[in-house]
């Protein structure tokens, strides 16, 4: 029998997570399908029970139920439970559901290993207070920088987030009109490239040897990209993190590593398609 998996959102049409996961079976030559699941706001855990319950092997959550995906799992990793928040659910052989999130690991594989962005001493600049902020923390403080300040339009919410990782005073919080720069890299996990918003940040963060990432990505670089690249820095966007998170979830379903630089290859050929076939 094909296994079954699936990524649960609301909304969810728009996930690239099973032209992903597929790709991932196809050059692992795994015996597996990965399907979109639509869940009403309300009834998160009723239809991820129904799907467990009906021999699926495993979910990827997306917005907004990461919170609930945590409640529902019997079992944390310790980086789910530092994020607060859970992006991947396993069922395991006695029937339990262990909860993790791959975020920060994605978005570290994507920065060290797919860009050569080194981390270990370096001081960066966190842009958000919310769940993709608190997703990356612990694994970014693993690699050991200088420090990060959080920085957020709501300060108390970022100086709140700050004291969850009392790291010897390398984590700190704070508004986004005074801040402590330049860095050497500024990370974009608010969601303001959703709504095509610039963060009301001042050009000195950015100094000669920045760079720039931004989670959101697309065909062609976001106004934060944009912004950043006029300031002198060089900017990557958050597709290749999407990509290696989804790659984690694999490993943990599967216990295999896929290649992701052809998916990622994939994916980007297929947003300027679509950009092309909208404009024609």
């Amino acid at each position: 029998m094909t296994d079954q998996y699936a990524v649960i959102g609301n909304p969810i049409s728009h996930s690239l997570s099973p032209l992903i996961h597929r790709a991932f079976a196809r050059q692992t030559g795994q015996d597996m399908d990965y399907d979109r699941l639509l869940a009403p706001v309300d009834a998160f855990a009723s239809i991820a029970r129904s799907f467990f319950a009906a021999e699926g092997r495993g979910l990827n959550v997306t917005v907004p139920f990461k919170l609930d995906a945590a409640a529902l799992a019997d079992q944390l990793t310790d980086r789910a439970r530092a994020a607060g928040a859970v992006n991947t659910l396993v069922l395991g052989s006695d029937g339990r559901l262990l909860g993790d999130n791959t975020d920060g690991a994605g978005l570290v594989n994507d920065l060290t290993r797919q860009l050569r962005w080194p981390l270990e001493g370096q001081r960066i600049l966190l842009l958000g207070a919310g769940g993709a902020a608190r997703g990356v923390l612990q694994p970014l403080l693993a690699q050991l920088p200088e420090a990060i300040h959080i920085a957020n339009r709501t300060a108390a919410r970022a100086v709140q987030l700050a004291q969850r990782f009392p790291q010897g005073g390398r984590v700190t919080g704070g508004g986004l009109d005074d801040l402590p720069g330049p860095f050497n890299l500024v990370i974009n996990a608010s969601s303001a490239s959703l709504s095509g918003e610039m963060p009301a940040l001042p050009a000195a963060v950015i100094s000669s040897d920045t760079r720039a990432y931004d989670m959101v990505y697309g065909a062609e670089p976001t106004v934060f990209m944009r912004w950043a690249a006029d300031c002198g820095a060089e900017t990557a966007d958050g597709l290749g993190m999407l990509v290696a998170q989804a790659a984690e979830s694999f490993f943990l379903w599967r216990g295999l590593h896929p290649q992701l630089a052809p998916v990622l290859s994939e994916l980007r050929a297929g947003l300027k398609r679509n950009q092309t076939d909208e404009q024609n």
